[in-house]
């Protein structure tokens, strides 16, 4: 069995994971659904963008439960304070993610055709709302949030929705939709077909600019963020308890913690993958520019993960009772339990997605679509 301290760091490795794969996995039918009255200009074509996702939209969202099961178990206190600080926040991405398999399903049950566009309208903001909300948590995580514990562990939180809306959150969000959209751009550029693809292709010749532009600019911000310490010797392999520690402040994110050298790594290539995705769509190498957005989507994750550590949770009214890698985390016997459950069912998740993926290869024929869909 592997020591306490080891398990949190592959606990913590498994969250990196899980998210990425949410990320890449859901994120770019969240991109397509945003993208519906960009791509597709009638019927006919937002009908074949939509049946580009909906096969596998709900496959999809499985790294979505994996992740919050995760955090749930592995992770009860972190789990505890984001969904007591963050709940409207999250509120509102479950109301977009229920609102979008609903769109898909009765968005053609009547011909009235201001039915389909009211649809035409909510199933973009279902794909962008998800997006930008979980860019702009992203943000706060490095500005710090509103929380404390008491000396029996009863957590409290001092703020509300519209306190997480600040500028470099904001920032961050706008990054996450600007790369939600380039990897919408780049899964319709395989998947879709004729001039669907051919407006994916210049989607994401502007989006990955975009993308890398912001992403850039939030760097430079971050460097003037000031970021935390533990200080002393972290007990890594002691009790969750996050009042046992004390937290300095430093220096930036960006160049004071443990991992930053990896985690400028990742920033560059998650810079360098979304610069070479719209160059390989020009190559006609569409399925390798989406595995270049789908590698700049891990890298930006990866990138703040690696810039945060130790901390998961950092609280910017009493920095010490921040939650981290080494006071948050479940015991011992249950990572130990969970980590063998994990590597039992992740293989097979992923092996089925796989083939899943492989029955599905091929493009969505805009004429099918419409013999199939005519009457509408």
């Amino acid at each position: 069995m592997f020591e306490y301290e080891t398990l949190r760091i592959i606990w913590w490795l498994l969250l990196g994971v899980l998210l990425i794969g949410f990320a890449v996995m859901d994120g770019f039918d969240l991109g397509v659904a945003a993208l519906l009255r960009v791509l597709g200009h009638d019927n006919d074509e937002r009908r074949a963008l939509l049946e580009t996702i909906e096969p596998v939209w709900e496959g999809n969202q499985v790294w979505l439960i994996l992740g919050a099961g995760a955090i749930f178990a592995a992770w009860p206190m972190l789990y505890a304070a984001a969904f007591s600080g963050f709940y409207f926040a999250m509120f509102l991405i479950l109301v977009s993610l229920i609102v979008r398999p609903v769109g898909f399903n009765i968005r053609t049950k009547l011909i009235d055709p201001r039915w389909r566009e009211l649809w035409d309208w909510i199933l973009p903001a279902s794909g962008l709302v998800p997006a930008l909300i979980c860019g702009v948590a992203f943000g706060n995580l490095f500005l710090g949030v509103p929380l404390r514990y008491d000396e029996t562990l009863r957590l409290s939180y001092e703020g509300g929705f519209f306190g997480l809306l600040r500028p470099f959150p904001l920032l961050t969000g706008l990054v996450s939709v600007a790369m939600i959209v380039m990897h919408g751009a780049a899964w319709a550029a395989v998947k879709a077909d004729g001039v669907i693809a051919q407006r994916a292709e210049r989607v994401l010749r502007i989006a990955s600019p975009v993308f890398v532009v912001l992403y850039i600019v939030a760097g430079i911000a971050l460097l003037g963020i000031g970021s935390y310490a533990i200080s002393g010797v972290a007990d890594v392999d002691g009790p969750s308890n996050p009042l046992r520690k004390t937290v300095t402040t430093a220096g930036s994110w960006l160049l004071e913690g443990p991992l930053t050298p990896w985690s400028s790594v990742a920033a560059a290539a998650a810079i360098v993958a979304a610069l070479a995705a719209p160059w390989l769509t020009r190559q006609r190498h569409h399925a390798s520019a989406f595995v270049a957005s789908g590698v700049a989507i891990a890298g930006t994750i990866t990138s703040a993960g690696f810039a945060l550590f130790p901390f998961l949770l950092p609280s910017n009214v009493e920095p010490s009772n921040s939650l981290t890698v080494w006071d948050a985390s479940s015991s011992k016997s249950t990572l130990g339990l969970m980590l063998l459950v994990t590597a039992v069912l992740l293989p097979i998740v992923i092996a089925y997605t796989t083939w899943v993926y492989r029955v599905l290869r091929g493009r969505v024929s805009l004429e099918h679509v419409k013999r199939s869909h005519g009457m509408y």
